[in-house]
């Protein structure tokens, strides 16, 4: 649960766990102060949490609003933080995320033709073959397993992402592993200084050595694509290795925690699993309610206003330069949109696609068609294979990622059970 800053309970600022022990209890306490609460992000750094869904849509299309710490965060370029801060890496990077303006148009480009509608669709065949032989690793990896208890996590809902984004970046084989290592650790809001530098020097020498491979042995690629982008001038040098770290990252943790929510949540809803496995609801509205109900990304860090903003509808103003951090884990459970049993799950809910779980507007992410792609095709064929499935610990149990940023949990146990449909 957040707690206060002051001794008088209720006030603000919060300061987050950077454990990320209870994403949920705290987003209902942010709610409970209002549309947005002043917090303490990890290192004392002071921000704004933004939790209401129309207040987000607001501030996430609204031209003077910046994701440019660079130019627009005052603490930032004063220094007024801890050279160590253990956030550092998500204002420092520059990507299309971090952009602003022109500059965030001109980093989209290059990736838009990868995610284009015709495109994903084309990749049906490929990840429903992918999804079926990981499947058969899934099996292999229970039946090895003395008391039958296998990570789904691990074995399969992060390997069926990880498997795309290196596929489409053109990710040697040799380097898969390396990258997937960093990027288990890259989101964690509780790592040490020292761990935090070491994983980015890690990163840096692992791109270094994938954007030399492009360089000299260029393919169909996105990876090559950036490259290239890169030789006409039209990406820095820090741009291309940012933006070939920041695909690996979106593309593979946030599909992740989407296939792990849904598994658990049909898992303790059998009625509703039910319903999805006789067809009354489509897959896709599963996909939708596991957005809304476990946003994959809780929190995203941060925007600035370039000048001081007045919110008309909340009352609230937000000085040139605040840090807003946008809350969806609260947002896609805000009780004025989805009504009082918000914080339930179910597939059924009239409001489960009125979500902002992929962002809006211009910064709507680009790999969203994909994702929700990937969770049709898994979710159905993981519960057609496996229709006995079941979880191997009581779903409270389940220890969740140390990440204010990425909600997912650190381990799945479960049993197959039964014998796998053929």
């Amino acid at each position: 649960m957040a707690t206060a800053t002051q001794d008088t309970p209720g006030r603000c600022p919060y300061r987050l766990d950077g454990s990320a022990a209870d994403i949920h209890g705290e987003a209902t306490a942010l709610r409970a102060v209002g549309p947005a609460a002043r917090v303490e992000l990890p290192g004392g750094v002071p921000a704004w949490s933004v939790t209401d869904p129309g207040l987000v849509r607001r501030l996430l299309v609204h031209p003077r609003i910046s994701k440019d710490a660079h130019r627009h965060w005052p603490a930032f370029l004063d220094g007024d933080f801890p050279p160590d801060w253990p956030l550092r890496i998500w204002v420092d990077i520059r990507t299309v995320q971090t952009a602003y303006g022109p500059d965030h148009s001109r980093l989209r480009h290059p990736l838009v033709p990868t995610f284009a509608s015709r495109r994903v669709r084309a990749l049906a065949p490929w990840l429903e073959e992918t999804t079926g032989a990981l499947l058969d690793d899934l099996a292999v990896a229970a039946a090895a397993a003395p008391d039958g208890v296998v990570d789904l996590r691990r074995h399969f809902a992060e390997q069926l992402p990880w498997r795309t984004v290196t596929a489409l970046l053109g990710l040697p084989e040799n380097m898969q592993h390396g990258f997937q290592g960093i990027n288990d650790t890259v989101f964690m809001t509780n790592l040490t200084a020292e761990q935090v530098a070491a994983n980015t020097a890690e990163a840096e020498r692992l791109l270094g050595a994938l954007i030399a491979l492009k360089t000299e042995r260029p393919g169909d690629d996105v990876s090559s694509a950036l490259v290239q982008a890169h030789h006409e001038g039209r990406l820095t040098e820090r741009e291309l290795a940012d933006s070939l770290w920041m695909m690996m990252g979106a593309g593979y943790g946030t599909t992740a925690n989407l296939l792990d929510h849904a598994v658990v949540n049909l898992l303790t809803h059998p009625a509703q699993l039910d319903l999805a496995m006789a067809g009354r609801v489509g897959w896709d509205q599963v996909v939708e309610e596991t957005l809304r109900h476990q946003a994959p990304v809780a929190n995203f860090m941060m925007r600035f206003p370039t000048e001081d903003l007045y919110d008309e509808a909340t009352g609230l103003t937000f000085l040139r330069g605040d840090a807003i951090v946008i809350n969806y884990a609260a947002a896609g459970r805000d009780l004025e949109v989805h009504g009082a049993d918000a914080d339930l799950f179910d597939i059924t809910r009239a409001t489960t696609r009125e979500h902002v779980a992929f962002s809006y507007g211009r910064t709507y992410c680009l790999g969203a068609e994909l994702a929700r792609l990937e969770g049709r095709i898994a979710l159905k064929a993981l519960f057609s294979r496996f229709p006995t499935l079941e979880l191997a610990v009581e779903a409270d149990c389940l220890v969740p990622l140390p990440s204010l940023i990425f909600n997912g949990h650190q381990e799945v146990p479960v049993r197959l059970e039964g014998t796998p449909d053929q």
